[in-house]
């Protein structure tokens, strides 16, 4: 299992070559594909409460994640994590792993449920995974993203109760 800590701002440029496909691939984020480094540094590590990586034993970067408040004021009970596994690592319960992490994570910040706001419908290995974590559909937004390969597709709103 990977090594999972803090990012450093030294590990940016790494996490990039980990994120900066998926952004730009289009299928599982919102962000325009043509996203900046800087731009994906504002959203991955400047907004979020805390940002980990997911490192194997050579210290290769395999994943990351981000921790953030779901809403403010009233709604910051509720976090809300994004997960990114890099592509030669993915099979191998990064993503399990990072989701494990990061409840507890949450829990110790004295968050009291994990709600994810956007869930491709096409993603259905992150769907069947959170679901195993325990995670279940709230609701579902008809034709909500735009996949570049199939159009408008549904996105899942899912969501745990840590506490």
């Amino acid at each position: 299992m990977p090594q999972i800590r803090q990012l450093f701002d030294a590990d940016w440029p790494k996490t990039w070559e980990v994120i900066e496909p998926v952004f730009r691939d289009g299928e599982t984020y919102p962000y325009p594909r043509d996203i900046t480094m800087d731009d994906a540094y504002d959203i991955w590590v400047s907004v979020p409460s805390k940002t980990f990586l997911a490192v194997d034993g050579a210290g290769s970067i395999v994943g990351t994640y981000y921790l953030k408040p779901n809403q403010p004021g009233q709604g910051s009970h509720v976090c809300n994590c994004g997960y990114i596994v890099s592509p030669e690592a993915r099979g191998l319960g990064i993503a399990s792993a990072m989701c494990q992490h990061s409840q507890r994570e949450a829990i110790a910040e004295g968050f009291r449920a994990m709600q994810y706001n956007l869930v491709v419908a096409t993603n259905t290995g992150a769907i069947r995974l959170w679901q195993k974590l325990g995670f279940d559909i709230a609701g579902t937004l008809p034709n909500a993203f735009d996949h570049p390969q199939s159009g408008f597709v549904d996105a899942h709103i899912m969501y745990k109760q840590l506490v």
